[in-house]
């Protein structure tokens, strides 16, 4: 089994799972464009029950397009999100794809807020996309 750790900058703050994601997703939205500083946001989803987290967070609650809550957990030290909670998906982690700096991680397979994503932005052959 494959323990697969995401951490933030300084290595303070963790998440641990050896579970498999449940999905693979990106999004194309400007509030992950900018809560990333990239242009798009690269998530997996895991059971909660399959997800150990280590060390302090400080949060911030976004409210989306549709009025769900997400609370974002990061670093207090470097800044660096390593998870966040959904309102509604409380059996849910998720765990931005960078945070694990694992080049072989799974591939999305679900994109969000295509028409916000930029002209030169190609997504993987067989994605399912979803406005």
């Amino acid at each position: 089994m494959t323990i697969r750790t995401a951490s933030c900058s300084c290595g303070q703050l963790t998440a641990s799972t050896s579970a498999e994601p449940v999905r693979v997703s990106v999004c194309h939205c400007l509030a992950c464009q900018r809560r990333t500083g990239s242009v798009f946001a690269a998530q997996a989803r895991f059971a909660a029950s399959a997800v150990a987290i280590a060390g302090a967070s400080s949060t911030y609650v976004r409210v989306g397009d549709g009025g769900s809550r997400a609370t974002f957990h990061f670093c207090p030290t470097c800044g660096a999100t390593v998870y966040y909670l959904c309102e509604g998906r409380e059996d849910s982690v998720f765990i931005p794809v960078g945070a694990f700096a694992d080049p072989a991680f799974p591939a999305p397979t679900f994109s969000v807020y295509e028409e916000r994503m930029h002209s030169w932005v190609e997504m993987p052959a067989g994605i399912e996309h979803m406005a």
